[in-house]
Formats: structure tokens, sequence, C-alpha cells
């Protein structure tokens, strides 16, 4: 198991005699105890796949003329914060470089290690320096090129090299093209010093890793099956395996297959945007098991809302909740009215939002699912060692680099991905390119808010504001349809109480009747079809809501001004934006909801406010609406 140590560094261990990363102390394979290294936390760490290696492969050639020193060797990869795909590259028990892919040159750039530096240069053939010997503290330090006493290859500004000053071996970086180097005052900067010759140590494979990690997998079986028992003992619930096509939900599944008496039926989303490879591999991977495999579809669900709702975000996933979601919710109340335990592959390491993973769950988007989680605490290279130890099949897109498969379009995949999908799948990569062109274009937003994936974010974080500092652009849509202008705040009201006057502007999508259903969730309402205007009763309050879009509510308090002014207009985004994803209406308590073109409540609506919590567009109210005024 990682140990976490100070200043984010997580320490892993290495057999040197099997050349390859261990998940215990000690090699099941030849019993001798693993040699510890670091690297930065999470250290959700996996083995490179042969995608990955060609491309770890091509950089060395790339840079330093040869890859002969990672020929035959176990590559691992272990991710990084960065602006996109990150990753240190492991060999022989060491970190011997980083590598990231630029937003601006659509490309990967390599960071070389003193490990690294060491490992290639008895074999480099351009992009080494040698120089006068340096003395002091040298690493970080910029150095004139007059003190290079030889140049082997030609190489640009900021490319990795190789330094040799004395007996010491160092990486750096250059800060002037080969042919300036040694008249530039700036001639190169020194990254990293090694500490001593390294060699990458034997050549090892996948059934390597396996015999060396073998009594750390099984233990790990033992836990999860024991954890997956211990759960469902008594329960009348059907087990069900959540089965997306990616490795986790793989390796779930495989803990499930051997913890109960019957395997468990597999549940697909298919979401209408995912990749071709997934939607085959799922079909082959039940057939020919000859496991019963649910597929709910989606249909074009995505395409039909995109328009509405505009491209989905990091911050914004709206599609996960009418295209996967929403179906799922729909197709277990058919299968399974009593509901269902689903086995799914949920763990801590794959981001922030999942640090939390407990072994069971419950999302409030499906309300009909309870959720065990038996690999939340594994990392990436234990879920591979699993997924190999038990022989099992998995989608051909980890083979070909993706290190996470989703949708083709997820905006929560990296921007090298979707390069990669450039290259596999065209059309699919040209039909959503044009799709987000067209909508930036329409918005007064530059070709970089879709060629650097600024689109991705709702709110760009930090690390992505700081990207746009040398562009003279501006990324900030121009107010759209959906907009919510406020005339005039929670003030005190000359009849008496607060009042707030707005004026709300959206697409209009249903008829103006069918307002008065999601009002109906919030309060008591009256509404006049003849004259365009619904009356809103709530605790005291009262909100008038008329056809043109405006909005005044009047209160007692200024707090419950506020109160009902929000739900007023979280009701008239889902009166409009409603999806139809049907999820409120399977985990109302009342069974006063139901789904007709658009949301349907009845009046033995509880008000219990339940339904809000569970509906997409409310989640996502303060990312779809532009607020206008004070």
């Amino acid at each position: 198991m990682p140990e976490r140590r100070g200043h984010g560094k997580t320490a892993l261990r290495w057999c040197d005699s099997c050349g390859t990363l261990l998940l215990q102390d000690i090699c099941s394979a030849c019993g001798s105890k693993g040699r510890k290294f670091q690297v930065n936390s999470p250290g959700d760490i996996r083995p490179a796949m042969k995608g990955d290696e060609q491309l770890v492969r091509s950089l060395f050639a790339r840079h330093f003329g040869t890859d002969i020193p990672l020929q035959g060797k176990a590559i691992f990869l272990n991710k990084v914060a960065g602006e996109d795909r990150a990753e240190e590259i492991v060999v022989g028990g060491e970190v011997v470089a980083t590598m990231r892919w630029d937003l601006f040159s659509r490309d990967y750039l390599i960071e070389l290690r003193g490990s690294g530096a060491s490992l290639i240069l008895p074999y480099a053939r351009k992009n080494v320096l040698h120089c006068d010997k340096l003395g002091g503290h040298i690493k970080g330090r910029t150095f004139p090129g007059n003190i290079i006493r030889s140049v082997e290859g030609d190489f640009g500004e900021n490319e990795p090299l190789v330094l040799v000053s004395g007996n010491m071996i160092c990486a750096a970086v250059a800060r002037a093209p080969s042919s300036m180097i040694v008249k530039a005052e700036r001639g190169f900067k020194v990254k990293d010093v090694a500490r001593e010759s390294f060699d990458a140590g034997p050549s090892s494979g996948r059934e390597d890793f396996v015999k060396a990690n073998r009594e750390r997998l099984m233990f790990l079986e033992m836990n999860a099956i024991s954890d997956i028992r211990s759960f469902v003992k008594g329960k009348k619930q059907a087990i069900t395996a959540s089965f997306s096509g990616g490795k986790d939900s793989l390796a779930s599944f495989l803990l499930a297959e051997k913890a109960l008496e019957n395997e468990p039926d597999l549940l697909f989303v298919n979401t209408g945007i995912e990749f071709p490879e997934t939607v085959e591999y799922v079909h082959h991977f039940a057939g020919s098991r000859g496991l019963i495999l649910h597929e709910f579809s989606a249909g074009d669900s995505f395409w039909e809302n995109v328009d509405a709702f505009g491209p989905p975000a990091k911050d914004f996933r709206w599609c996960c909740k009418s295209c996967k979601l929403g179906p799922l919710t729909e197709g277990i109340s058919k299968i399974s009215p009593q509901g269902t335990i689903t086995v799914e592959g949920n763990r801590a390491l794959e981001s922030f939002s999942r640090s939390e993973t407990r072994f069971v769950a419950r999302n409030p988007f499906v309300p009909n699912q309870t959720v065990m989680n038996p690999i939340r605490s594994w990392n990436a290279s234990e879920v591979w060692g699993y997924i190999w130890i038990r022989g099992a099949d998995y989608n051909p897109l980890y083979e070909m680099g993706y290190a996470r498969i989703g949708c083709y379009l997820c905006p929560a995949s990296l921007a090298s991905d979707w390069e990669r999908t450039r290259n596999i799948h065209p059309e699919m990569y040209r039909h959503w390119n044009d799709y987000l062109h067209s909508w930036a274009r329409s918005r007064g937003l530059p070709r970089e808010y879709v060629d650097m994936g600024f689109w991705r974010w709702k709110s760009l974080p930090p690390k992505m504001i700081k990207l746009t500092e040398g562009l003279d652009i501006s990324l900030r849509p121009q107010p759209g349809e959906l907009n919510l202008r406020i005339l005039k705040g929670a003030s005190p009201c000359a009849a008496g109480g607060y009042s707030i006057e707005a004026v709300l502007s959206m697409p209009s999508r249903r008829e103006l009747s069918m307002m008065q259903y999601s009002l109906r969730t919030i309060g008591d309402v009256r509404y006049s079809d003849e004259y365009g205007i619904a009356l809103l009763r709530y605790k005291g309050a009262s909100a008038k809501i008329f056809a043109g879009g405006q909005v005044s509510v009047v209160a007692p308090s200024k707090e419950l001004a506020e109160e009902l002014f929000s739900l007023t207009i979280k009701a008239l985004l889902r009166y409009q934006m409603c999806t139809e994803c049907g999820i409120c209406a399977k985990g109302c308590p009342s069974k006063a909801i139901g789904i007709d073109g658009g949301l349907i409540v009845s009046e033995s609506c509880s008000h219990c406010g339940k339904c809000l919590r569970s509906c997409m567009v409310v989640h996502y109210h303060d990312h779809i609406l532009s607020v206008l005024g004070s």
C-alpha cells in the first residue's frame, strides 16, 4: 500500500530483481524486499499500456535520438497536476522524466530528471552538452553558453538536454537553440542533478508484475469479497453491476462475480455519445460470458438538449444527469421495481470529488439504487493487476493510450485524448468540434475558447486563467436568451414587508400552462390561462409570475422574500428546461410527479422539496442562468 509522505510525496516500492513495481513490501515472485522510491501525490500510479509505451519511447527518440534504454522495460505513469495530461514517467523504480501536453503547441513536452539523464546518456545521439566543471549549488540556475565545450545534435529552445559537467550528469533545458547556444547569455538551465549512475535493471512485462504482486492482489480480492458478502447478506433487492466499459467497473464486476452465488446482471447506459469501441466491447463481454446485459439508451437526448444548455463542462455536467442517470433510474424501475444494490467502480484516487468515497453510498439522482464501491481504496496499478491476474478482456481503447474512458466528447476527458480521438474517429471529432466553434461564434467567443479547451469549464480554475494572461481575448460569453435581470432587489415595500422584482428571459420550449406544475412543488398555485399569470403562495409570502417573464415577490421579511424568489426562479427554469429524465418522478414519495412533454405535478404534491434536490436543472441553475443587474 502506498505510503503518504510530507511535501506532497507518496512512497512506493520497486523490485530491482524482477524489474517491476511492488504493491507490497516483499516481492511475491522472488521474495526480495522492495526498494523505496517517491512519486508526487496522490500516487495513483498505473502501468503504461501499448499506446503509452509508444508515446514515451517516441519522446525519448525525438529528443535524444534513441529509446534503447527503455526497450523491454516496465514503464509506469503517475498523474500529477497540470493544465492537461501531466504524468511522471517511472522506469527502473525512479522517476526519469515528466511529460505534459502543451495546449499551445498541441504536442507533448518532456522534462528530464537526473536519473533520466543518467539513463539516456550512454546511448544519446543528440541534445547532449559538455561544459566546464560547475561548482556550488547548480540546480535551478541558468548558465551562459560560453562555458559549453561541445554540443551534440540540433535542438530548439526549451528542449530537454543531458548536461555533462566533470563527473556530474544533469538534466537541463535549452534557453537558446543549438545554433546559438554557445554565444547566448542565457544558454541553459539546470533542472536536476543525477545522484548516481542509474540503470533501469532487467526487462519486465505484465506477467512479471502480476507474479510479483500476487499476494497483494489476492489480499485485496479477499477483503473486497468479504465486504460485498457482508453487505448483501439478507438483502432482498436484486444485485447488479454497473458496467461502463471502463477498467474500474470491470474489476468491480470480477469481484462481484466471485463474491455472489449468482453472477450479477450488467447495467450499461448507452448515452448516445459513447465510443463505438466501448459499445462493442460491452456487448462482446456480456455475450462471451453468457451474462444478462440491461442496456438503457439515452437516444438523442444529448443533441436534443445541448442547444438549450450549451456545451457541458467539468463544473456543469448536465449531460450526466439527462443522458446517464435519467435512463438508469427509468431502467432500474422496470427491471427491479424494488430497487437494486449495484456494484460500482468508484475509486477515491480518481478525482477530488470522489476522495471521500465510501463502501456503501446513495446517489440522490438515482433514488432506486444503493451502490457498493469495493475498489474505493485501490490505486490504478492494483486495478490493472487484478484484471490481468483474472485474465479478463478489457476495452481496447486503453491500449490506444486512453487513460480514462467515458463519452467521447466528455469535458472531463483531456485535450490530449481529444487529439487522439481526432486521429481515431475524425468524423466524431469534426462533428463536435464544428458545433463548439459555431456555439462560440454565436456568443462572441474567440477560437481559443475551443482550440485550447476553455469550453471544458463554466468558471475557469486558476490554472486555466493563468493561460489566458498572454492572450488578447475575452472568454466571458455574451448574455444569451437565458438571463435574469434584477429590477429591484429585496427592499422594503410601501405596502409593508419586502419585495423583489425581476424579469426572467428564457427560450420558450413548452406551453405556458405547464408553468403551474413546477410552481406546485413549492406551494399553492392559482393559474389563469386567459391572462397568462400565476399566483404562488408560500409560508405567508406570495409570488406573481407573468407570461412575459416578469416575477414579483412580496414577503413579511427580507429572508423569506429572497427564499421564495430563489425557489420561484428555479421552478421556472425547471418548467422550460426540463430534460424529461424522470429522476424526480421516481423519487417522489407522494407519487405526485409524472413526465408528459415536461414536468406534470398533481395536487397531491406535499411540497417536500425532494424533487428539487434531485433535479439537474436546479442543481446547475447558477451555471445555466446569467444574472444581470443588482
